[in-house]
């Protein structure tokens, strides 16, 4: 039902764009999420953004680099990846879980746990 892609190899410095279509029911009123997993290692939160896109919270890893954004007319949430580094390589994956909370303060949903939908995944690559 979560669809990711735009994934790829791309040099340090560069960007991307990540897309998660999601199909077979509205997302609109779910609190959607970006995580990533590198060989090895385990599967860590990204970002994420509130059922309406007003709200958002990023890792400190990605923050003023990484942007998250939704069109819920689309059903995708995008991630807009700039001044990539070679650490930023994995298998990025989205998720969803129902919420119409718009304000979380320290409690946005950062566990892989608190997700119930997931997307196969899209590997992004950085050379160095």
């Amino acid at each position: 039902q979560l669809q990711a892609s735009g994934g790829g190899l791309v040099q340090a410095g560069g960007s991307l764009r990540l897309s998660c279509a999601a199909s077979g029911r509205s997302f609109s009123s779910y609190v959607m999420g970006w995580f990533r997993q590198a060989p090895g290692k385990e599967r860590d939160f990204v970002a994420a953004i509130s059922w309406s896109g007003g709200s958002t919270y990023y890792a400190d890893s990605v923050k003023g680099r990484f942007t998250i954004s939704r069109d819920n007319a689309k059903n995708t949430v995008y991630l807009q990846m700039n001044s990539l580094k070679p650490e930023d390589t994995a298998v990025y994956y989205c998720a969803a879980e129902h919420s119409d909370r718009e304000l979380y303060g320290s409690a946005w949903p950062t566990r892989a746990t608190g997700y119930n939908y997931w997307g196969q995944g899209t590997l992004v690559t950085v050379s160095s």
